[in-house]
């Protein structure tokens, strides 16, 4: 009975955002911070967070522009404003040293954050945080800045007319939520879809992430900052890929030569989202990393 009480939700302030996280208790246990990816949300741990809750106080965070988390105002998400929102979030709640894992995009923030702060993170487990492989950073430089520059523009006008969509019940979002990730038992697209969206004023629901976290810095994603950050990470650190995902293998493509003391593993019949994908597969391999 104990495992089905759910997390209490807190707020907290970063860069004059009012952020969200929920906690799961147990505050006199290690510190654990679940970090979600892009355009998800902190209860799509709540399967792991089940398992770990007797052993960690686990905190998760929504990240600005998604879940019950404040938008920003102006057009682009930037890395370095959520590596801050982490960064406040340990600081303020006096986290370090924390262990954390963290998927897609919460895994680049995390990544950067320790190599950072390295004396702060105990532990590192991180599903397919690396971002684009070399081959597509280095079809992105080919575009050329210029050109870059005027994508991100195009791309902010068009999001600036675009509409949230709505769905007429919580049964057609929870469809296009399995639609959009076929490996989802009908049970956890359930989950994620109540926990991931609001009800508008005229009864329709629409998905809680902002629209414009979709758009990319015409910077790109700087290779050269994220290894040199990678290379001063030295807590024991785990990179885990699906071998059904579209990230690139990181022993194969030579990223994981930058990182002092990192272990990779490729979990078979996995996509993107491992840890939802091969979740057993994925707590027995994370606990035996933390443990040991």
């Amino acid at each position: 009975m104990q495992d089905q009480i759910g997390p209490a939700s807190h707020i907290y302030f970063s860069q004059r955002l009012r952020l969200h996280y929920v906690d799961w208790g147990n505050e006199d246990k290690p510190p654990l911070l679940l970090v979600h990816g892009g355009r998800d949300h902190c209860r799509n741990w709540d399967w792991v967070a089940q398992k770990l809750r007797h052993d960690y106080h686990i905190i998760a965070p929504d990240l600005r522009g998604h879940g019950d988390s404040q938008w920003m105002v102006g057009g682009t998400y930037e890395i370095n404003d959520y590596i801050y929102d982490i960064a406040q979030l340990i600081h303020q709640k006096g986290l370090a040293p924390v262990t954390i894992i963290a998927h897609s995009m919460g895994g680049a923030i995390s990544l950067r954050y320790t190599g950072l702060y390295p004396e702060t993170v105990k532990k590192l487990v991180v599903i397919e945080g690396l971002g684009p492989s070399p081959k597509q950073i280095d079809e992105i430089k080919a575009m050329g800045a210029e050109q870059r520059i005027r994508n991100w523009i195009n791309e902010l006008r068009a999001m600036s007319g675009r509409l949230p969509r709505r769905y007429a019940t919580i049964e057609d979002a929870w469809k296009r939520m399995q639609n959009e990730n076929k490996r989802l038992t009908p049970e956890q697209a359930r989950h994620l879809t109540i926990h991931g969206i609001n009800q508008n004023e005229d009864g329709s629901y629409s998905w809680k992430f902002d629209n414009y976290v979709r758009a990319f810095s015409p910077q790109g994603f700087n290779a050269k900052t994220s290894t040199l950050l990678w290379s001063q990470i030295t807590c024991p650190t785990l990179l885990i890929r699906g071998t059904e995902s579209w990230a690139s293998d990181p022993d194969v493509d030579g990223r994981a030569k930058y990182f002092q003391n990192a272990r990779t593993v490729n979990i078979e019949g996995a996509g993107h989202w491992v840890h939802h994908d091969k979740l057993g597969e994925f707590l027995t391999l994370t606990q035996g990393f933390l443990g040991s």
